[in-house]
This record gives structure tokens, sequence and C-alpha cells, in this order.
């Protein structure tokens, strides 16, 4: 007998379970819209042909080595971190005020966030989107923050934001509660806030002394414009807030497996910036140790080069004009079916999520019949929709809705 023998088995993460049910599925048509990942037409993955053009030449390069990196990462990596979140003209750059600490991805660097604002500021309460991607509540639970609570968000009648309810609950929040806020392409739902709201946001945050924390996984990916993806970020800054923003560089450019994110932190006294990155370095060492060297030389190399940067200004216009149309090809299908129902959400949203409005036993129904596979609250990720299997989708979808009465979101 094992001293283990009384652990309990895990319930198993969502998302990868459906991905393993998909593989094991042996229907030729098949459709994988669970996991959070680009696909092209053919639904394969994509190396960003930059990505290859850099790596070429990394393993080519002899001066390179395997050392471990400064704590708070690759110095030429987190400055231009900083700087295509705020821009290189931001004053919070020019002022000296803004620092980058590298960290595994998004998730690492919501964690180092976290882990210091509980330890080091003391917050203890956070207050996130309803709904908002299941891994914040884990994160903050790990930190240790005493209450998560949750602010409305999405409005399930509309399939749009909830502005009046979100800013109802964050006027009724504390002096010093951390406020997660999506940038843009708010996940689950790829509903954002206009920039006008935005503003309604920021105001109601500033007057209430909340702590704002920003997860920007998706910039330049959600509309194609790394400047229009980061505004909320630079306005909040605009008006004098303090904040935190977790980078990830999984989807923009395509290094999921590589683990590359950054934490910038940007206060308006420059004199503490040594002294965040002091504790930063203390709670790092403790989680990661070092952070990765290749993901990172890749990225630092592609944003510090000209050249090379607006290569990846293409690839992302790309992947960004992909989804939008695969979104306006499924509504149009949608529609010319008659599904019953709205459907405009859909081309309203943004990004690589769709909140479909779905219920679960519809999404059950499209897996059982047509294999096609969905998160159970409905979330769909439109690069899985091709111009080969989109009308399939819309079918499955049209036939689940027809067919499936529940307590009906549609």
């Amino acid at each position: 007998m094992s001293r283990f023998s009384e652990i309990q088995q895990a319930p198993p993460v969502a998302v990868f379970a459906l991905t393993a049910a998909y593989k094991a599925d042996s229907n030729p048509n098949k459709v994988n819209c669970g996991v959070g990942a680009y696909r092209t037409d053919d639904s394969q993955p994509w190396v960003l042909p930059v990505v290859r053009q850099v790596e070429t030449q990394l393993a080519a390069d002899h001066s390179l080595n395997h050392e471990y990196l400064p704590i708070s990462g690759l110095p030429e990596f987190t400055s231009a971190s900083v700087n295509l979140i705020l821009g290189a003209d931001n004053p919070a750059v020019l002022e000296n005020r803004a620092l980058g600490f590298q960290a595994l991805s998004g998730t690492g660097a919501l964690r180092l966030g976290a882990e210091f604002l509980s330890r080091q500021a003391k917050y203890n309460i956070v207050y996130l989107p309803d709904p908002t991607w299941p891994n914040h509540n884990g994160i903050f639970k790990a930190a240790m923050f005493s209450e998560l609570r949750k602010y409305r968000y999405f409005k399930a009648d509309t399939r749009g934001l909830h502005i009046e309810g979100m800013l109802e609950d964050l006027r009724g929040a504390p002096e010093n509660a951390v406020v997660i806020l999506h940038a843009c392409a708010h996940n689950p739902t790829g509903v954002d806030p206009t920039r006008e709201q935005w503003k309604q946001i920021a105001e109601v945050c500033k007057a209430k002394k909340l702590f704002v924390f920003f997860d920007a996984a998706y910039v330049g990916f959600a509309s194609g414009s790394v400047e229009t993806d980061r505004w909320p970020v630079t306005y909040f800054l605009s008006q004098g807030i303090e904040l935190f923003c977790a980078q990830s560089y999984s989807k923009n450019f395509g290094l999921y497996n590589e683990r590359i994110g950054c934490l910038t932190s940007v206060v308006n006294d420059p004199e503490v910036k040594l002294r965040i990155k002091s504790q930063m370095e203390i709670i790092a060492r403790v989680l990661w140790s070092n952070p990765p060297n290749h993901g990172a030389r890749i990225v630092s190399t592609v944003l510090n080069n000209p050249a090379l940067l607006a290569q990846w200004f293409d690839h992302i216009a790309t992947m960004s004009s992909r989804i939008k149309s695969m979104r306006q090809a499924l509504y149009e299908r949608l529609k010319a079916l008659g599904t019953p129902g709205t459907w405009h959400h859909i081309t309203d949203q943004i990004g690589m999520f769709s909140y479909t409005g779905l219920g679960p036993n519809q999404v059950e129904f499209m897996k059982k019949n047509y294999a096609v596979y969905a998160m159970k609250d409905g979330r769909m990720n439109m690069c899985a929709l091709t111009t080969k299997n989109v009308d399939y989708v819309a079918n499955a979808i049209h036939e689940a809705v027809s067919k499936v009465h529940e307590d009906p979101k549609l």
C-alpha cells in the first residue's frame, strides 16, 4: 500500500480533456472548436514565417549559448515588451516609470503579479469578470488572495457587455481591490468594451482607488493592430493610473509551448521600480528560478528589428483577418439556414473565441452527432472554422438549436 493511497483523483482540465476526446474520435469530419490555438484554413498550426526565419538565424549564430539569463529575463526582450504594450514614446517609458519582467507566458506573469500584490502590497481581494478565463481563479487562490469576487461582464440576453452591472459592481469594490481587465479579445466571450466604455471603467477604477491588472494575451492578434489592441492600457496610463499588465506571446507569435511572457509594471514614481524588481526576483526565484531563453530571443529579435517587425505586423493582420472572415461566414450560413435566434453577436465579438449562446446540452448534441467539439459554456474557437468545414459546423449548430431545447440562451 502506498503512502499516497488516500490521494483523490483530480478532475481533468476541461479544455485538455476535450482535446483528448477529439483526438480519440474516429469521425473524419470532426472539428475541434475548443482549444485556444490558431489554425490555418487547412486546420493546421501555423509557425509564423518570421519565427522560422529568426530560428534559423539563431541556430547559425555560434556566439549564443545556454547560460542562465538574469532572473528578471532577457533585457532586450523585456524592454521590447514594455515598448510593445505601452508604445516607445509613452511618457511612462520616457520617464523611466515602466518595468518589464520576463515570465512563463501570460499565466506566469499573472501569478508573479498576484504573488507580489499579495505578499508585498498586502492586497487580498480581487475582482474577476463573470465569466473569465478559468485559470484566473486558480492563480489568485494560489497567490493567497482571501476573496475572489465577480463583477458582471457578459449580458446573456444581448450577448454583449453588461456595462451597467460592471460599473455598479466596481463602484462597490473596496479601496485597493485588484481588478482584472482583459485588454482585448475577452476570453471566453469575445466581447470588449468600446472606447467610451473603457473611459467609464477607468473613471471608476481611479475614483475608487482600485488596482488595475490587465491581462493582455491577444495584443495585435485581436484586431490586427497593436496600437488598437493596447489602447485601453495606454488610456488608463494617461489618466495617471498605476497598473500591472500580463503579456503573452503564445497567440500573437504562435509560441504556445515556449512559455514566453512579460509582466509590465507602471508606477508614478520611478524611485520604487528597483524595489519592485528586487521583490519580484525573490518571488520568481522560487516559482521558476530562471526564465527560458529561446522564445525570448525570437520575440526580442523580431521586435527590435524594423524589417522583421514589419513582417510580424503582416502575420498578425493575416491571422486576425482570417478569424474575422470565418466569423462572417458562420453568421451568413446560420442566417441562410434560418437558425432560431439572433446571431449578429458572432460578428460583433472579436478575437479567437465566440460565446455562441449554445447551452451544454446543445454542445453535447453537436459532439455526439457531428463530432464538433466545443466547451460546455458554448465558447467556440473561431480559428477552428475553415472554408472547408464552416458549412458543416453551421449545420451542426442549426440542428442543435432546432432540436435541443434547454434554458435558452438563444
